[in-house]
């Protein structure tokens, strides 16, 4: 508890530094404190380049952002929130120090200097880096020190964002993707410590200042749900195009690392030239379009335009988040889909900006699939409950419309690109990539289902296993039965009503004979018991029975 609170007000303190460089740095390239506030406008600095200093800022500014972090740290490029997944999934929480210096400087200089990509994903880190920093000096272990990488990242965003119930979530379900009592309580002081210092700095303001908007007509739910799955290939769409263009760049560049940004600097300035509106984070655009302040081509031409230019931000080695651009994507997309049905239905379509809303959320969540995070910072940001019901519908949506469509989400689509597979083995290690049947051990001798309670517990205590399959009459596979519910059973059940152990049959997730043996640890480790029943496929009967013992054996086979 103490650490979570040392760690919320390092994250907090990050987090003023952090949007302190980002307005320095916007101020330094392009004479304003927000530019997309002012597009076309040219840089008092220089007033005889006019509008086409656009050209020369992302150069600039990848100039002495490319060294910086070829030098220092090469994992601050691209957005961080996939390097803070893989070391929570893999490497024990373990992120270096640097990072947190680096990734202040490196994302605050790009978006500074034009680039089109958020805040979220160098504030991630940077909390993350000081929560593992301060869990090696304290030796803690490496499951306390996971729990602190999610700290950090908690207090980050809730420090950067004023949305201190939104960090905890997206910790528990990007970070740790797990919920458990620990964890909420340590996030939740890290996400509170943050917001204080955070509001202390930046006010106790909604993020996104938006009119009031509600369901008038129940039609519009329908609308809603349609926008929900349109938002969800939308979400897809963006990270399947965001990598695209990384690869392009990748193949098209041939000379040193650090020098990219700054070449590249020239593609995205031309992208900047053409539409202003795409510099830095464009918020002020976001806002103008929930305000049903563009033309529905225009809007689309937003669209089209932020997705090139945060992909090629990220292509040519910016650094800087996803989860800003996937808002103000949402935003266009919902204020062109509003604009349309009003002019389909103007007696029932209601108002564009809660389209835009809906829409900023769902696209996230079809990106992300994170729909509880999406329904809480969206609440968050905005300060704006009256269309909950309408926003979770369209989450829930297009989170089943991206799951369909793609197993993999806009973070973790950039390490299985690089082999890695968050549920997979670590490269390397001696236990994981073997097949469940290399390593189980026989099936024990199944009870049938209508033994009655009593004997059950004796034939569960002398198996030496905490759980044995269970089967019907006719032999078929009904599930497993654990000494703990049989205990529990007997505990409560009055002596004169007997029950069967069919009762009590439950069908744990299934463990193929084929699948990994790193994937079956997952589904070992959340059943009660010390076993689960190895099943020749999906649907199939047990062949075997994996435990604790038998994955150990593992180690003995390769050694």
């Amino acid at each position: 508890m103490v650490l979570a609170v040392v760690i919320g007000v390092g994250a907090g303190i990050g987090s003023i530094v952090f949007r302190w460089c980002v307005e320095t740095f916007t101020r330094f390239f392009s004479g304003h404190a927000d530019y997309a506030a002012s597009p076309g406008a040219g840089n008092p600095h220089a007033p005889w380049l006019g509008p086409c200093f656009v050209l020369l800022a992302p150069v600039v500014g990848g100039l002495l952002y490319g060294p910086l972090v070829h030098r220092f740290a090469k994992e601050a490029r691209g957005h961080g929130v996939p390097r803070v997944m893989l070391a929570v999934a893999q490497r024990g929480g373990r992120i270096s120090p640097k990072v947190a210096v680096v990734k202040t400087l490196a994302p605050a200089l790009c978006i500074g200097s034009g680039g089109s990509v958020g805040r979220e994903g160098p504030i991630v880190q940077i909390g993350s880096s000081l929560g593992s920093a301060l869990g090696r000096v304290t030796k803690v272990t490496e499951g306390r020190m996971r729990l602190l990488v999610a700290c950090g990242a908690a207090g980050g965003i809730a420090a950067t964002f004023n949305a201190p119930l939104a960090g905890v979530f997206f910790a528990m379900e990007l970070i740790l993707g797990t919920f458990s009592a620990e964890a909420i309580g340590a996030t939740v002081l890290a996400s509170v410590t943050a917001s204080v210092i955070g509001r202390a700095a930046f006010g106790n303001l909604a993020f996104l200042r938006l009119p009031d908007f509600h369901v008038d007509h129940l039609g519009q739910y329908a609308l809603f749900a349609a926008l929900g799955v349109v938002a969800g290939v939308v979400g897809v769409g963006f990270s399947r195009f965001l990598y695209l263009v990384e690869d392009a760049c990748d193949w098209l560049w041939r000379g040193p690392e650090w020098l990219r940004p700054a070449v590249g600097g020239v593609a995205l300035g031309a992208v900047l030239l053409v539409l202003p509106q795409m510099y830095g984070v464009g918020y002020p655009v976001l806002e103008k379009a929930t305000e049903g302040g563009y033309a529905v081509g225009f809007l689309l031409l937003l669209l089209v335009g932020k997705m090139l230019a945060t992909s090629l931000t990220i292509g040519i080695g910016g650094s800087g988040g996803v989860f800003a651009p996937s808002l103000f994507i949402g935003a266009m997309l919902g204020s062109g889909y509003g604009s349309l049905v009003h002019r389909l239905l103007p007696g029932s379509a209601g108002a564009v900006g809660a389209y835009a809303l809906v829409g900023m959320g769902a696209v996230f969540a079809g990106a992300a699939r994170a729909p509880i995070t999406a329904v809480v910072i969206l609440f968050e940001l905005t300060g704006e409950y009256s269309i909950i019901l309408p926003l979770m519908l369209a989450i829930v949506l297009a989170t089943a419309t991206s799951r369909l469509l793609s197993g993999d989400t806009v973070y973790t689509l950039k390490l299985r690109r690089r082999g890695i597979d968050l549920d997979g083995p670590v490269p390397g290690a001696r236990i994981g990539t073997q097949r469940v049947d290399a390593v189980m051990e026989p099936l024990p001798s199944p009870l049938p289902a209508s033994t009655v309670l009593a004997d059950s517990a004796g034939l569960l205590s002398l198996s030496g296993h905490g759980a044995l399959p269970v089967v019907d009459d006719h032999g078929a596979y009904v599930g497993v039965v654990t000494a703990q519910a049989v205990a529990e059973a007997l505990a409560e059940r009055p002596d004169d009503a007997p029950a069967v152990v069919g009762l009590l049959a439950q069908s744990p997730p299934p463990v193929l004979a084929d699948q990994p043996l790193v994937q079956a640890l997952h589904t070992l480790l959340s059943v009660a018991g010390t076993g689960v029943p190895v099943l020749a496929s999906e649907r199939g009967e047990p062949v075997g029975w994996l435990s604790h013992q038998s994955a150990l054996r593992a180690v003995r086979t390769t050694a």
